[in-house]
């Protein structure tokens, strides 16, 4: 179990962060167009979900979202969370 744990792991990470950065990045372009938006509660979902990181990178990319104090502190804390239960499950593994 553990030799595929890791690489399925890290490609899960990889591909939800560059969602998350995606999201932003689109969620901006739209915000200056006036078009259709995604949701709020969409873009923590996807932080939630492993893309705490690339979420938190798009967010001050694209300087979208840094304006509400959730996103600002929010994000990073999520991504903290994440990254101390991905050590902890890394020492127990």
């Amino acid at each position: 179990m553990n030799s595929l744990f890791f690489p399925i792991a890290t490609v899960y990470l990889v591909i939800m962060n560059l969602l998350g950065f995606a999201m932003m990045g689109i969620d901006k372009k739209r915000a200056v167009r006036g078009a259709w938006r995604i949701s709020e509660a969409s873009l923590f979902g996807a932080a939630l979900l492993g893309g705490a990181l690339g979420s938190t990178l798009g967010m001050h990319f694209f300087h979208h979202k840094t304006r509400h104090w959730y996103f600002r502190y929010g994000l990073p804390a999520i991504f903290v969370a994440q990254a101390l239960f991905l050590g902890w499950l890394a020492l127990r593994l």
